[in-house]
């Protein structure tokens, strides 16, 4: 019996079979001793950053660093710097008298305008964010579904947004004004809004909020129109109501967003000054941090003192943002 050659490896070499017949032999080669054929050198050679890249990603680098060192880290170490010390701002920093932690001990246990203050600050972050900011993202949210008009009543709530917060507070002295006001005049009362130390603070939470609540409109809603279709689809096939789908499925897509409005929020409660500085400079029942960090290193030149308000008020800013921040994160990474 002739039987053919073996498909493997090695060489082929002819011998002849029982009746004489050439048989082909195959003399087999480990597979370990076949040579490995080299690999194409696929490796791209790094270019190497001519003098003139080094100089522009030096610059491109260096000035905005620079700058922000400049605006932002220099005043805030120079703030807790001069919060240590007593000086009047005129003069070379040799006439600075260090006085330890003096300035804050007169801040938190002399000072009758600091807890009010504040207590105001943390009423003006609350409105914000329980009411100012959700009213927002409703807006955004009804806004979203595309109504008729609903481009006309973007145009509308967006229109505060465009001003600034001392034009803000211009428009509503002249509608809250005691004699010819549109509140008084609708509803024939004669209420000093703005005057009343009682009521005021609430006033001008409302002006603020009238801008605030169309900011986190525009935010949130360039945010709704990044969120991917299929997830809302996908939602509705489940059978979840308009409700459980934004909850669970488009409110927890929009955490970037969430987190720049959780900031924003913050920062814009904590730094509030212009529109009380136009209703009465930040007195009588309208006292916040900024305002008394303006009026201490102003008009009544204690540097010293207000850099010590500055240091609290830059505390009391960082605590819920770090707190926010930590916490979504772990959520992340879980």
């Amino acid at each position: 019996m002739v039987t053919g050659p073996a498909v493997v490896a090695g060489s082929v070499t002819p011998t002849l079979g029982r009746k004489g017949s050439p048989v082909t032999a195959v003399q087999q080669t480990p597979v370990s001793e076949i040579p490995d054929e080299k690999p194409l050198d696929k490796k791209r050679r790094v270019r190497r950053l001519t003098p003139r890249d080094q100089v522009v990603i030096s610059l491109m680098i260096g000035i905005p660093t620079l700058i922000e060192a400049i605006l932002v880290w220099f005043p805030a170490i120079a703030s807790i710097i001069l919060s240590f010390g007593r000086w009047n701002g005129v003069g070379a920093f040799s006439k600075i008298q260090w006085i330890g932690t003096i300035n804050y001990h007169n801040v938190f246990n002399v000072d009758p305008n600091f807890w009010p203050a504040v207590r105001h600050n943390l009423i003006w972050l609350a409105v914000l964010a329980f009411v100012a900011s959700p009213a927002g993202i409703f807006l955004a949210v009804l806004l979203d579904r595309e109504l008729p008009g609903s481009k006309i009543m973007q145009s509308i709530f967006f229109l505060p947004v465009m001003f600034s917060l001392a034009l803000v507070g211009v428009i509503w002295q002249l509608i809250f004004s005691p004699d010819q006001g549109l509140i008084n005049g609708i509803f024939g009362t004669h209420v000093d809004w703005f005057g009343n130390p009682n009521i005021n603070l609430w006033a001008a939470l409302i002006a603020a909020s009238w801008k605030h609540i169309g900011y986190i409109m525009v935010l949130y809603l360039a945010g709704l129109k990044g969120v991917d279709p299929s997830l809302r689809e996908a939602a509705a096939i489940d059978g979840a109501t308009s409700r459980q789908t934004f909850f669970r499925v488009v409110f927890p897509a929009m955490k970037p967003i969430n987190i720049v409005i959780v900031v924003i929020t913050v920062i814009e409660a904590l730094r509030a000054f212009d529109i009380v500085f136009i209703i009465n400079k930040g007195t009588n029942g309208l006292q916040l941090l900024a305002t008394m960090i303006y009026t201490n290193s102003g008009a009544a030149a204690r540097v010293g003192y207000a850099s010590a308000l500055a240091v609290i008020l830059l505390v009391i800013a960082l605590v819920p943002i770090v707190s926010y921040l930590s916490q979504a994160f772990k959520e992340e990474k879980r």
